[in-house]
């Protein structure tokens, strides 16, 4: 079986960076992660990669003229890495439409709600201020509309009479190192498609 080649985004520390890295460890995982990008140097995920003995790489956005220039260049990155598919992993900026064509059908997100409810930030806030019963997290395919592609795996939590955002994050979050790795594998076996 031969495995598809997986770039991860990340800004921040990667905690489903990891999940990913951890579930592509198995020797019948269809998938293996070749390299992680982020768009801060002081990411915490890029130290907890290399440590994996996994690729690694950063760009600064200020020093490219354009949004678009940019992600031509974490583009040649990811060609460098021969990554077949990307995972934005905590990935905390809006890509242009040129790169999500480019990789269209074979870039996915995870989000913290169950979509297409709260798209966009705050997710977990606006699921308490709205009383809902349950929240979750999905994975999605990337299009341009933001959050907007369609879903390919979901995962509920109840939502608890004492819950704050806090709170009720870190349960989502549990679901979300589930699920990730999970329609990552369906992804690269050709299991679903866009």
């Amino acid at each position: 079986m031969r495995r598809k080649r997986v770039a991860i985004l990340i800004s921040g520390r990667g905690s489903n960076m990891s999940a990913l890295i951890a579930a592509a460890r198995a020797p019948h995982y269809p998938a293996e992660i070749v390299g992680v990008f982020s768009n801060r140097a002081a990411a915490q995920g890029l130290e907890i990669a290399a440590a994996e003995g996994i690729a690694t790489r950063s760009l600064a956005q200020s020093a490219y003229e354009s949004r678009e220039a940019f992600d031509m260049a974490i583009n040649e990155v990811l060609e460098s890495w021969g990554a077949e598919i990307v995972c934005l992993a905590g990935f905390m900026r809006i890509l242009s439409p040129a790169f999500i064509a480019r990789w269209q059908g074979r870039m996915i997100n995870v989000h913290p709600s169950l979509l297409p409810l709260y798209r966009g930030l705050d997710t977990h806030a606006r699921a308490l201020a709205d009383k809902v019963a349950e929240h979750g997290c999905s994975v999605h395919f990337v299009t341009t509309g933001l959050d907007e592609g369609p879903v390919i795996l979901q995962a509920k939590v109840p939502v608890l009479p004492d819950d704050t955002p806090e709170t009720l994050a870190a349960r989502v979050l549990v679901e979300e190192h589930r699920l990730y790795p999970e329609a990552l594998r369906l992804l690269a076996a050709g299991e679903v498609s866009l």
